[in-house]
């Protein structure tokens, strides 16, 4: 029996008064959506490095932590980018990891998917991979995006097949997808082919080393400006993207799959300036995979602990700013006070609100899939989490766990939950039991005291 098992989640069962399951973050089951046997169809876990902009050494309030009332709240500027999917998540207070190597980015990536200190415990992931997801082609599915740089060690990951052993998730959207489906990414794109690629590419990215020359030579307030008119530039060109007959992509099917994989090679797959198109590639490829059947468990894993990630090079952001080599890990140690004033804070600031566009992105792609009389998204459950709280301070306590989708009725989204002090191994088990027991078998106080599923036992 692993320590997982064990230690958090059959405790954690046993316990009549649960606080999250109970009437917390999956309540009674009266859904819109809810699947005939009920529960949750999928979960991947989407992971950042480098926690967020917490409470602060100096004493300032969290900037990523939301607060009002449970309904009517309101997103913060880091947060923003999940404005059209916040009646969609549940987002959560007070969840933490426990003391047991507070301050140390490894110790909180061994606990984050484990429940359990060292990583001495499987993971919750593999758990649903061998119980819910066994019936599926792929019983697990493990993508990363520059997750095994500079020959990352083990504890730079987080998906635990058994206690005190990682697994390493794939880097290579080209393989990754060669593996799911069995054949060669077609022409190495999503779009169908080498000419359709080219009439599709941006205009605007093209030109961008001009531009970036331009840039260069103003100051800051003609920079802003040129900033504006790009991204002006860039929405017109999106809306023609989108006009019939203007050859956008076309859709992937499951018997057509395919990925925008166009200029990634193996020898580039650690080149910073191209970590966004690899990560929106796993994230699409996750997504095809669970939307053909292939797989219900997944695991995205964007950089690892510590990260040595180039977030200035990624072209097209905020961020970017190829004169000056700006880290995650770097930005991440801004000092005590939250100045934006201050480059390493400002940067660190723009960096965690791109990792929530990202999410954001991933829920997009599930919602646009219609399953049943709602959207994948309504019967999945995505948790965003990274391994700590603040950058600066390495705390495990108030981490930054979203949760999105409603796991087929098992979740009541559009809610900010705050729990003053809990131990996040209950969000996990949360989750388990929207899988496993299915959305019915969850609310009533007590019912379930002495039922386990299969594997676990007292």
């Amino acid at each position: 029996m692993s320590a997982f098992s064990r230690r958090s989640l059959l405790r954690a069962a046993a316990t009549a008064a649960l606080a999250i399951p109970v009437g917390g973050l999956f309540p009674v089951a009266r859904r819109a959506f809810a699947a005939p046997s009920g529960g949750a169809r999928r979960v991947i876990f989407f992971y950042f490095p480098d926690g967020v902009a917490g409470p602060a050494a100096d004493g300032s309030p969290s900037l990523w932590h939301l607060q009002g009332p449970e309904r009517g709240f309101s997103l913060n500027e880091q947060l923003q980018g999940l404005g059209t999917f916040k009646d969609d998540c549940v987002f959560l207070n007070g969840l933490s990891s426990g003391p047991t190597d507070t301050g140390s980015h490894p110790g909180g990536a061994k606990k984050i998917l484990t429940a359990v200190d060292g990583g001495n415990g499987e993971s919750i992931d593999q758990y649903l991979a061998r119980t819910a997801g066994s019936g599926t082609l792929f019983r697990h599915v493990y993508l990363g995006a520059m997750a095994n740089h500079n020959n990352a060690s083990g504890d730079k990951h987080i998906s635990y097949p058994s206690a005190g052993t990682s697994a390493t998730p794939e880097d290579s959207p080209m393989r990754a997808f060669e593996r799911l489906f069995g054949k060669t990414n077609p022409s190495g794109g999503g779009g169908g082919g080498g000419s359709q690629d080219t009439l599709a590419a941006s205009v605007i990215d093209t030109t961008m080393k001009d531009l970036e020359e331009l840039r260069g030579q103003l100051g800051s307030v003609e920079k802003k400006k040129l900033d504006l008119h790009v991204e002006a530039l860039r929405e017109v060109e999106r809306r023609v993207k989108g006009i019939p007959g203007m050859m956008p992509p076309p859709k992937a099917t499951c018997s057509d799959p395919r990925i925008d994989t166009s200029g990634l090679t193996d020898s580039v797959l650690y080149d910073p300036g191209n970590f966004p198109k690899i990560l929106r590639a796993q994230l699409d490829l996750m997504v095809q995979a669970m939307a053909c059947g292939l797989t219900k468990v997944g695991v995205v894993q964007a950089s690892h602990h510590t990260s040595e990630l180039i977030m200035s090079r990624f072209p097209a952001t905020e961020m970017y700013d190829p004169k000056f080599d700006m880290r995650s890990h770097q930005a991440s140690h801004y000092g005590p006070s939250q100045d934006k004033g201050k480059r390493e804070f400002r940067d660190y600031f723009s960096q965690r609100r791109w990792w929530v566009q990202q999410f954001a992105y991933l829920l997009d792609q599930l919602k646009q899939r219609p399953e049943g009389d709602g959207t994948m998204l309504d019967y999945s459950l995505v948790v965003l989490c990274s391994e700590i709280c603040d950058g600066n301070t390495h705390s495990h306590d108030n981490l930054p766990f979203i949760v999105g989708g409603r796991g087929g009725g098992a979740v009541t989204s559009g809610r900010l939950l705050n729990y003053g002090y809990k131990r996040h191994g209950d969000l996990l088990v949360s989750v388990a039991r929207a899988m496993i027991y299915g959305a019915l078998a969850i609310p009533v106080r007590g019912r379930y005291q002495d039922s386990y599923p299969a594997g676990f036992s007292k």
